[in-house]
């Protein structure tokens, strides 16, 4: 699986943002990719971070906008509903072969709806919970989001968007996810 810890920050909003970075430069390494196996091992290395990092913002950050930010259950909602659009995207994109000119079309089209919906989670979500908690918070959802990370699904799940599903669902799909990546991985 795809490395998702990024080093040297223990601040929460300061982790996700270097995830949403590392997230576009894997989006460019795609697209970039001049033969079929180098890209299929960028998509699967994309698809694994987009997967675990958003699963750790539903069952760690978003509930504590929700509590913590003024109109915080509105900002959630939108972002939940962008995550659910993007699992689905991100499925259809899975189906689809790599070396094709529609998988690349799609993912352009998918690359931009995530790089938008990073900005506003940066934007409306993150910065406002960096206002709101002191250092010691935002160290301890640090911590709390690479622990989810670490148990989350490697592939999209849509529908499973809340912290409670996440938490009723997560640890079975991860499982199921991560015995299919083995077993990808073995027979390529």
């Amino acid at each position: 699986m795809v490395e998702t810890f990024v080093q040297s920050t223990t601040d929460v909003v300061d982790f996700l943002k270097h995830q949403h970075n590392l997230i576009k430069d894997m989006f460019d390494d795609v697209l970039s990719a001049s033969e079929s196996k180098a890209r299929e091992k960028a998509f699967v290395d994309l698809r694994q971070l987009l997967a675990v990092h958003e699963t750790a913002e539903e069952m760690v950050v978003h509930p504590r906008a929700r509590h913590e930010l003024t109109d915080g259950d509105n900002i959630v909602d939108a972002r939940i509903a962008e995550e659910h659009e993007a699992k689905e995207q991100l499925s259809a994109l899975e189906k689809m072969d790599v070396d094709s000119q529609e998988f690349l079309d799609e993912l352009m089209k998918f690359r931009d709806a995530v790089v938008e919906h990073a900005e506003r989670e940066e934007n409306e979500e993150f910065s406002q919970l960096q206002a709101e908690l002191d250092d010691e918070a935002l160290e301890r959802m640090a911590g709390a989001v690479r622990a989810a990370e670490a148990i989350a699904p490697t592939r999209p799940h849509a529908g499973v968007e809340s912290a409670v599903l996440n938490f009723a669902v997560g640890p079975f799909a991860s499982m199921l996810d991560r015995a299919r990546d083995a077993i990808s991985a073995a027979i390529k």
